[in-house]
């Protein structure tokens, strides 16, 4: 059956740095989208009830359910997190209502052991969405590359284990401040020094040297200048990949496209997985879709 075209909710994702927000039908059937710049950190708490009013002025006086760091600290409403295992009608019933606004925001999830303590906002939506919309089965490795990529394991649908690594936010650190500054502008591409990279990385206890090393294979002809971003970037991707266990002969979900998939994927094959590319805009719809009538 074709979709009402009707709209009939607005779906926010709400970044740190970014915003996309989704125009939906009453059956989750996109059909309005923008991107833009204005993530929490371009906001303050009295921002939002004004972008909440340009928002349905452009696209209709809509009831908003948004999901992301806007339920942070650091966003218009704290929006606690909910602890692993979580699933979807769990972080339904969690869910921060703003009633003068019409406007639900969706909880995060926590992880807390003897020995971890982890948290998510957002990522959690796109994976249990993935499973919701048939895309991944219930019991998965999920991989969301980024500024800090997300390992999530999912065990019959519900969230069991996560794991934050800050390769993203590391790479630009090292390039862009200390003793690897104006050593890393070359592009980063797949090939010999991306992939030397990788191996090196790979199950490195000694990162912090491995990373030094780069400035010293520069300077002593080991890897070439133009080189050096690649083999930097290679050397995280395999450091992040390789603290992963169990990957061998198994399927990971992968939520990215672009460059940094391509990366991803190609040291995920690397440690003998096998990846299978989901779209994350699909599986974030899905996931806020599927809160949505948990609400109901």
């Amino acid at each position: 059956m074709p979709s009402d075209m009707t709209p009939a909710y607005i779906a926010i994702d709400w970044g740190t740095t970014n915003r996309r927000v989704y125009v939906l039908a009453d059956d989750g059937a996109m059909l309005d989208t923008v991107r833009d710049d204005r993530g929490v950190l371009a906001m303050q708490p009295e921002d939002y009830p004004g972008e909440i009013a340009a928002i349905r002025m452009r696209f209709g006086p809509l009831p908003i359910i948004a999901a992301g760091m806007v339920g942070s600290t650091r966003g218009w409403r704290e929006a606690a997190y909910v602890p692993a295992p979580a699933d979807l009608p769990t972080l339904a019933r969690a869910a921060t209502r703003i009633a003068e606004h019409d406007v639900t925001i969706v909880p995060g999830v926590s992880l807390l052991t003897d020995t971890r303590a982890d948290v998510m906002r957002g990522e959690e939506v796109q994976v249990l969405g993935a499973i919701a919309a048939g895309l991944a089965p219930a019991d998965a490795l999920f991989a969301q590359p980024g500024t800090h990529n997300k390992w999530v394991r999912t065990e019959g649908g519900r969230i069991t284990d996560f794991a934050t690594t800050m390769t993203g936010e590391l790479f630009a650190l090292v390039k862009g401040h200390g003793i690897l500054a104006g050593m890393l502008d070359g592009p980063v591409a797949d090939g010999p020094a991306f992939r030397d990279g990788l191996s090196r990385g790979s199950g490195a206890c000694d990162l912090t040297a491995a990373l030094f090393g780069v400035r010293a294979s520069v300077l002593l002809g080991r890897i070439a200048a133009e080189d050096a971003a690649a083999y930097a970037s290679g050397l995280l991707i395999g450091s992040d990949i390789g603290a992963v266990p169990d990957m061998a002969g198994h399927p990971v979900h992968l939520l990215s496209s672009g460059l940094l998939a391509d990366l991803y994927t190609i040291g995920i094959e690397a440690r003998g997985g096998t990846v299978v590319a989901l779209d994350s805009h699909a599986g974030f719809l899905a996931g806020l879709h599927a809160i949505r009538e948990h609400l109901s």
